[in-house]
């Protein structure tokens, strides 16, 4: 057994496994590029104050699962959590504000919380998420969910549904969260110890308490609809029109709101049936004050985000591989020739790997079987070569195998 292993709620990906993640992303970045958005990228560890700020100091990503630690100054610094807040910084500190008034982007890279790790969850996972900043249009929300389900279906998963829920504004919060409290209040000693902060300190945070000894409580509570403004309410009933005009259908679910204390509005799952009881691929909404907060101009917004790593367990797995030429040689006195072949093909685009041991005939088509090569070539001391792609082989002399190889291309578009 080796000495070393992966830390605790990390994991390696062998070559057999990123064929999957290179998909998964490839098509992330394709639909992204379809809307118009632009990638930006960000450190990995941001000043602690940044996610105190802006997710919220009752959440459980701050107040449990950060990875904080000090740098040699003394200086208080993060790994981060989430995407968000760093591009709210970013937006900040660049002021793109004044490089426009809308903007659309979207962001892969590893992400960091020290939480139980289970099936399809890490300590280290990768997000990829999209922010559209600059309109508080209720069809942007529509869009970025549609987006979702447009890339989730793209990969294959077919089952994709919206949960949707509002969550209010600072306007109607204090009345959504005195309701809440009413209710709860005769439950309080029941629920968990978080809950019972929260009751005080983020009523609506205890909504997003997932043990089982707290959840039964929720299923009676006001619907947070009935609480809400004239203009929340009316800017999620536009979001829900805008979703209904295109044929989306979607669930109305009164208990959801996110982990994160910075959205407002409309809050909204992609959730699939084959994930169980946690069966969130996809989770956003809208945070229309954060990068205000932080100190930057009036800058609504709504994104999404989603973990590389749980998409992973609900898309086809099985890729075909790339095709690629074998070349293979019977006489060492022809290792050049073997060496120089496989660097002129790769230099045309086709995928080549060469052997430069003298074996057998059998010997190199072994290899090249294990390395799933689609065509083996196997040059002979006489000069000229076998072309074993077909059950009837090719010979052909070195001097013309480059430009036979080169007219099998099309025939093998991935070659």
């Amino acid at each position: 057994m080796a000495s070393f292993q992966t830390p605790r709620g990390t994991v390696d990906y062998l070559p057999d496994k990123t064929p999957l993640w290179q998909k998964i992303e490839r098509t992330a970045r394709h639909i992204f590029e379809l809307y118009n958005y632009q990638e930006i990228k960000t450190p990995i560890f941001e000043s602690t104050d940044l996610f105190t700020s802006s997710i919220g100091g009752d959440t459980d990503i701050v107040s449990k699962e950060m990875y904080t630690f000090l740098d040699k100054k003394g200086r208080s610094l993060t790994l981060r959590p989430e995407g968000t807040a760093a591009i709210a910084r970013a937006y900040i500190q660049h002021a793109l504000h004044r490089k426009g008034n809308h903007h659309l982007l979207f962001y892969v890279g590893p992400m960091f919380r020290y939480e139980r790790p289970q099936a399809g969850r890490f300590r280290q996972f990768t997000q990829i998420g999209v922010e559209n900043i600059g309109s508080p249009d209720p069809a942007c929300d529509a869009e970025v969910i549609i987006m979702g389900i447009k890339l989730f279906k793209t990969l294959g998963i077919t089952d994709i549904v919206p949960q949707l829920n509002t969550v209010g504004c600072p306007i109607c919060r204090p009345v959504i969260e005195e309701r809440l409290k009413q209710f709860l209040e005769s439950s309080l000693t029941a629920l968990c110890g978080d809950c019972q902060t929260r009751f005080d300190t983020n009523p609506l945070r205890i909504l997003d308490c997932k043990k089982n000894s707290c959840t039964p409580y929720f299923s009676a509570m006001p619907d947070i609809r009935q609480s809400i403004c004239q203009s929340c309410h009316d800017h999620f009933d536009q979001v829900l029109t805008y979703l209904d005009t295109h044929g989306v259908t979607f669930e109305i679910n009164p208990n959801l709101v996110r982990g994160l204390d910075y959205y407002n509005r409309t809050a909204f799952e992609l959730v699939s049936k084959h994930l169980g009881s946690q069966n969130a691929v996809c989770g956003g909404g809208r945070y229309d004050s954060l990068i205000s907060r932080l100190g930057g101009p009036s800058s609504p917004a709504v994104g999404f985000a989603f973990g590389m790593e749980r998409l992973m367990a609900l898309v086809n797995s099985d890729i075909p591989p790339v095709p690629m030429v074998y070349i293979g040689c019977l006489d060492p006195n022809q290792y050049s020739i073997c060496f120089s072949l496989t660097h002129q093909l790769r230099d045309r685009g086709i995928k080549a790997i060469n052997h430069l041991d003298a074996l057998s005939t059998n010997g190199h088509l072994k290899r090249a079987s294990k390395s799933n090569a689609a065509i083996p070539v196997i040059i002979q001391a006489s000069g000229q070569c076998a072309i074993v792609y077909s059950s009837t082989p090719t010979s052909v002399p070195v001097t013309s195998l480059l430009a036979h190889l080169v007219e099998l291309a099309p025939q093998h578009p991935m070659m």
